[in-house]
């Protein structure tokens, strides 16, 4: 294959760069990364080959490298939708919510925005603490692709940071109906499970967030350190929601006591 990409090159960079996109569709990367490099060095150059560069990086988790090079193709597409989604999803990923955001703003409000564009795009808002956004964001991801168990995911993960733990139970287990391998909702639904079944400190009538907030990381402590793990998670996870800046304490806790498997 290594030698056929190698004559192909030599004959015309472009008919190695459709290959390339074909190998990277069909999830060969080791190969689509070849035959790129193949491409270049047969002198293929310009948008085709930082495309390819692009999608190979994002395939590859690459964030950094994928939105780079993606930001340098959008002045040139902004009707891309794909292109926006892939590099909102990174910026997504590098906890970039602002870049993200934008991005997929861009993206959702093309024609052919897809489900994934909008579960992302709600994703940035629950980072933002932007309940209504979120809300939309889901229920048009929801209208697209209504079996798709990551949209549950994300949903059900959004009525967690909110407290709204039986309502996440429902699109959890609605989720892992759809698919139960899907091991980031698995969790998250035994998360909305023990909450339901621990009693977690109540808020006072007056009081802060930040008061509630800390209250709530002191029981998380105190039931970690009584290896009750689930109640530990779900009293973290709630004084996260809680506050409107992100805790760093609590999310360090619960980051340790989620690794304490």
């Amino acid at each position: 294959m290594l030698l056929l990409a190698a004559a192909l090159a030599a004959a015309s960079p472009d008919i190695p760069l459709g290959e390339a996109r074909h190998a990277l569709t069909a999830g060969r990367l080791d190969q689509a990364r070849t035959m790129i490099a193949n491409a270049v060095a047969a002198g293929a150059t310009g948008e085709s080959v930082d495309r390819l560069l692009a999608d190979l990086a994002f395939a590859r988790h690459d964030d950094a490298q994928a939105l780079n090079l993606y930001r340098a193709l959008l002045p040139s597409h902004p009707d891309d939708a794909a292109m926006a989604e892939q590099a909102g999803i990174a910026a997504l990923h590098m906890r970039d919510v602002r870049e993200a955001t934008a991005l997929l703003r861009t993206a959702t409000a093309l024609p052919a925005a897809s489900w994934r564009a909008f579960n992302a795009l709600g994703a940035a808002a629950d980072a933002r603490g932007d309940w209504a956004d979120a809300d939309a964001a889901y229920a048009r991801a929801l209208t697209l692709a209504p079996d798709r168990a990551e949209v549950a995911n994300n949903r059900g993960w959004s009525l967690i940071l909110r407290g709204r733990w039986r309502e996440a139970e429902t699109e959890l287990g609605r989720g892992a109906t759809l698919d139960p391998s899907l091991r980031r909702l698995a969790n998250n639904l035994q998360l909305a499970r023990d909450a339901l079944a621990t009693n977690l400190p109540p808020r006072g009538a007056d009081e802060s967030d930040e008061a509630w907030a800390a209250r709530l990381n002191d029981a998380g402590v105190a039931a970690a350190a009584q290896g009750e793990r689930g109640r530990a998670i779900a009293a973290f996870s709630q004084s996260i929601a809680a506050r409107p800046a992100w805790n760093a304490r609590t999310a360090a806790n619960l980051a340790a006591v989620e690794a304490s498997r």
